[in-house]
């Protein structure tokens, strides 16, 4: 129970201390992009995946055009389309080659990831910054020292540190968007009730 509680508080300490590199101009940016959108395609692996698929959802309740990459109903990618990215080494083969097909044919991408001079943030129009250990992390030289001094990482194992701080920033921008948007929780719980 005591190793599950400092798990919790690891967590939780990810997500607040990750707020510190958010960028407001790139917020802005990833946001507006989003709204221009004709189509949002979202897409990662695993459970980066599921977070784009919450996110996804989070979308349609506002009424964009949202597709999870991979899908059945999925359409082509256009230029007036932006497709959101998320890995946290951004050098996840799949995600980098979705991103790479949508700006050859001409539409933005929109990173989420936890290092923004990656192969992936290289490719993006604007990138969220999540910090968060990831896999990458687990493989690093400096590793081994961390884990000696006390910073026990593995309290959040492989990428759940970037995935749920990635959740979490993309409920937040949500939230955003339905001001932006002018959109009132009102629209949204009706939106929700017309889909049931």
């Amino acid at each position: 129970m005591e190793l599950m509680k400092s798990s919790i508080k690891a967590i939780i300490g990810n997500i607040v201390s990750a707020e510190e590199f958010l960028d407001e101009e790139s917020i802005d940016k990833f946001e507006d992009i989003i709204i221009e959108s004709k189509n949002v395609f979202v897409t990662g692996a695993g459970r980066s995946g599921l977070a784009a698929k919450a996110f996804a959802m989070r979308l349609m309740h506002l009424g964009v055009s949202a597709y999870v990459v991979g899908e059945t109903i999925s359409p082509a990618i256009y230029e007036n389309d932006c497709i959101v990215a998320i890995s946290g080494s951004g050098e996840t083969n799949t995600i980098v080659s979705a991103a790479n097909i949508a700006k050859k044919r001409g539409s933005r991408v929109l990173a989420v990831t936890s290092y923004p001079e990656s192969t992936l943030g290289q490719l993006a129009d604007t990138c969220l910054l999540v910090k968060g250990r990831t896999k990458q992390e687990v493989d690093d030289e400096n590793y081994m020292k961390r884990q000696i001094y006390g910073n026990y990482t593995s309290l959040t194992p492989l990428g759940t540190a970037f995935e749920l701080t990635t959740l979490v920033f993309l409920d937040a921008i949500v939230s955003e968007l339905m001001e932006k948007m002018h959109q009132t929780e009102s629209d949204l719980k009706a939106r929700h009730t017309v889909l049931e």
